[in-house]
């Protein structure tokens, strides 16, 4: 009967990539580093997904529509404001992408956080298993000092009743 609780390779191994880990995290500054497009990325993508945006671009097209059909013959953009199509048009095909930049950076972090969650998880498991392991060999010595016990008051009550 085993004294020590063993892990096996894969444990150890898993166990040395965790500390490492760790480690490296302790180290780590506490915000992470961003470039400067990504930090436009995530100032246009936080700006043009908000209420805000969607009030104020609605008050310029209502006043771009207002302000060219007041002026009758004379609008800068007549109907049907080829001019405004064409900025919409512009600001979509910039703004699309950048939101996509922000939201892959997003989903890069995201992944590290679930990949990050899932060795906790694999440290809770091999540590929850090495806790059963203990465990059981306590129920073992346990079990076995009982045995022992219930021998020796067998054998000296045969002892005695003989």
């Amino acid at each position: 009967m085993p004294n020590t609780v063993t892990l096996t390779d894969r444990d150890r191994a898993l166990l040395r990539q965790l500390r490492r880990r760790r480690a490296s995290h302790r180290h780590a500054p506490p915000g992470e580093e961003r470039s400067l497009g990504q930090v436009i990325a995530d100032t246009v993508a936080r700006a043009v997904g908000s209420w805000r945006f969607i009030l104020i671009q609605t008050g310029l097209l209502i006043a771009w529509i207002i302000g060219n059909a007041m002026t009758g013959g004379n609008a800068w953009d007549p109907f049907p404001f080829i001019l405004l199509n064409l900025l919409l048009s512009f600001q979509a095909a910039y703004t699309a992408p950048i939101i996509m930049m922000s939201q892959n950076r997003l989903s890069e972090i995201d992944r590290r956080h679930a990949e990050d969650d899932y060795q906790v998880n694999v440290k809770a498991e091999l540590e929850i298993e090495l806790l059963h392991q203990k465990i059981d060999l306590l129920r073992e010595q346990e079990i076995l000092a009982l045995t022992r016990a219930v021998n020796a008051l067998a054998d000296k009550i045969d002892g005695k009743g003989a």
